[in-house]
């Protein structure tokens, strides 16, 4: 090898400077934003010169069509004054027409009484119907009102009046939309004769307005003094409608502001939206008349060439930026592969991952000794991260271990040190009022009426069956209770079930005096079932305690019924019933929905116990919404 190839290969600097290319792009890319933005520029303003020529060229072209019109009448006015006769009348307005292509019709009215062989009103009117002219005297109707007579008395020159529906009372009618150009008919003393008035056609009009457009989709607008529309594509629109009609100032300003200019006779160029296309609009007032014409170019038309443009120069631009990246890319990539490897390398350490190893290279450059010196280091990193990992791992191993058993004793005195305190409480209650009711025995009960003795006996079984009752339920819930009540589990008997049920109610009527409880059953007296009765009895007199205990005691109802395979006892209440997220831990040992309440928190943990020893299950119903429905089912087993 020469010299300089060995150079090359070590100079990083030197394959990197292939990057300069894609500045290059970068410059040529806004070189060609820069043409291409100022050549939309360009095209948009000779659009506009050429919009403002032919609205120019169109505006001259109607104007001196006007101009025919204005000069044909006038000088048939002058002519008619010297022999201003019904006759010379209807011979005036046919001689208009004959004369000038470009007219219409045309009338000649006359004031009040003028020629009283006719009456009132007198009008002679000629109009034009395809190739042929016919003229006729109109039938009487209120002329002297309309605009086209008024006007040119009021101004007292000739002049242009708006267009119109000619539906008066004519036997001839030109179809369509009129424009007029009225005069009034003085004779030499000055005095009113009458109006002459030569009318244009809308659709006449509409082929001098419209016989150039400088794009294929451009059309003319023309409004009169109020902004109603007289030429515009959509001729459903003339003349009913103005050129604010349908739109809302908020959204449409630049209409609004369009309409406002043609309005006050204003001439210029605006850059607008109509109907969610962008258009070059030019308008230009009519001389001579209230009217102004607008010229609507659609921007897509204008710049139809220019995006011809682009998408023959954007495929080309694409297709050679594309070229250059692959090539620029593949260059700086081979240069630079090794480091681009190290970088992910090196990312992976950081994050802990070592399992690839760096591989050792046999390159002099910078780059080769980058690489081998971080395969060194991993090599290094590996043997002293596995020891510290090992001691690590056997560290945290024993503190999980110790924040567990910490959590468990944590746990264990905080319960233990809870269910004393309940438990203390919930005793000394009862044992309390024994002892007084103890103490008033022995200072003389018997000196006492009947009925206090009874009620204090009362009161003392009363009392002592609640610690009965407490005293059994902690016996129940000891390992020695547990595994007894699993060993007694297994001797079943064959028990009715209402007799179970009704002495269940007995019980717990004989605890609670004033209880009301509900039986009802759909199994007959002798239907029987294997179980144990004493903790088959124990589960429901405690679903019928905490009953009678949370509710009213007089809504409180137990039924049987049987299935295929199980028998069901649900006893239900109207009382709070149990909130749906405290539902999941109410079978919880030692946890009560209410601190505040009486109980060991024991009474349906142990029945869930009971009855799952017997083979069966517990439900409360999650549609029950009066109070508490709990639903037990035993399996049957009947005796051969």
């Amino acid at each position: 090898m020469n010299l300089l190839p060995r150079q090359i290969r070590k100079s990083l600097a030197l394959k990197l400077s292939v990057g300069i290319l894609l500045l290059s792009v970068l410059i040529f890319v806004i070189a060609l934003g820069t043409l291409f933005t100022q050549s939309r520029r360009i095209i948009k303003e000779e659009a506009r010169e050429r919009a403002v020529t032919v609205l120019n060229t169109t505006s001259l072209r109607l104007e001196r069509y006007l101009d025919i019109v204005e000069t044909a009448t006038n000088i048939s006015a002058t002519l008619l004054m010297e022999h201003f006769e019904p006759d010379s009348m209807l011979a005036c307005s046919h001689r208009i027409l004959q004369l000038n292509g470009d007219i219409d019709g045309c009338s000649i009215s006359a004031e009040p009484n003028m020629f009283r062989q006719y009456g009132y009103h007198f009008s002679a009117y000629t109009i034009r119907e395809g190739d042929s002219i016919a003229s006729t005297i109109e039938e009487p109707y209120d002329y002297f009102s309309k605009e086209w007579y008024k006007s040119p008395i009021e101004h007292e020159k000739g002049c242009w009046v708006d267009f119109y529906f000619d539906s008066d009372s004519l036997e001839l009618t030109i179809d369509g939309l009129l424009a007029s150009y009225g005069k009034a008919l003085y004779d030499t003393d000055g005095q009113l004769k009458g109006v002459i008035s030569s009318d244009l056609s809308l659709s006449h009009l509409h082929k001098v307005v419209s016989a150039e457009k400088p794009y294929p989709n451009s059309y003319f607008v023309m409004t009169g003094k109020k902004g109603n529309l007289f030429i515009h594509p959509d001729t459903t629109r003339l003349y009913t409608e103005t050129i604010f009609d349908g739109r809302n100032p908020i959204d449409n300003p630049e209409i609004f502001a369009l309409g406002h200019e043609m309005i006050n006779g204003k001439e210029g160029t605006m850059y607008i939206n109509i109907d969610g296309r962008p258009c070059l609009v030019c308008y230009h007032p009519v001389r001579g008349t209230q009217w102004s014409l607008a010229l609507i170019c659609p921007d897509s038309d204008i710049l139809q060439a220019y995006h011809r443009l682009a998408y023959i120069v954007v495929p080309l631009l694409c297709l050679g930026l594309l070229l250059i990246l692959l090539v620029c890319r593949h260059t700086v990539t081979h240069s630079i592969m090794p480091l681009n490897q190290l970088i992910t390398q090196a990312k992976r350490i950081t994050q802990g991952h070592q399992d690839l190893p760096i591989r050792h290279t046999e390159r002099q450059d910078a780059v080769g000794q980058l690489q081998n010196s971080f395969a060194y280091m991993q090599e290094f990193l590996n043997f002293h991260e596995g020891s510290i990992r090992w001691v690590v791992e056997q560290n945290q191993q024993r503190n999980d271990e110790l924040e567990i058993a910490s959590n468990l004793a944590e746990e264990a005195i905080r319960q233990k040190t809870i269910f004393i305190q309940n438990m203390t409480h919930q005793i000394r209650t009862p044992l309390n009022i024994i002892m007084g009711f103890a103490q008033v025995a022995g200072e003389g009960m018997w000196q006492l009426p009947e009925e206090e003795r009874k009620s204090i006996a009362d009161m003392m079984d009363h009392n002592a069956k609640t610690l009965y009752r407490m005293v059994l339920m902690l016996y129940d819930s000891s390992d020695t209770g547990n595994n007894l009540a699993m060993e007694i589990n297994r001797q079943h008997s064959t028990e009715a079930c209402n007799e179970v049920v009704r002495e269940v109610i007995a019980n717990t009527v004989e605890h609670f005096p004033n209880l009301k409880i509900g039986f009802q059953t759909n199994v007959s007296d002798d239907f029987c079932i294997n179980t144990n009765r004493p903790y088959l009895m124990r589960s429901l007199r405690e679903l019928l305690y905490n009953a009678a205990k949370y509710s009213d005691g007089q809504h409180i109802s137990i039924q049987v019924m049987d299935t295929d395979t199980v028998v069901r006892f649900i006893v239900e209440d109207t009382g709070p019933g149990i909130a749906m997220e405290n539902q999941a831990r109410m079978f919880d040992a030692f946890t009560k929905i209410d601190d505040l309440s009486e109980g060991l928190g024991l009474g349906l943990p142990l029945t869930l116990r009971h009855i799952t020893n017997l083979g069966g299950t517990i439900t409360i119903d999650p549609d029950y919404h009066d109070g508490c429905r709990f639903i037990v089912e035993i399996p049957i087993e009947k005796n051969e």
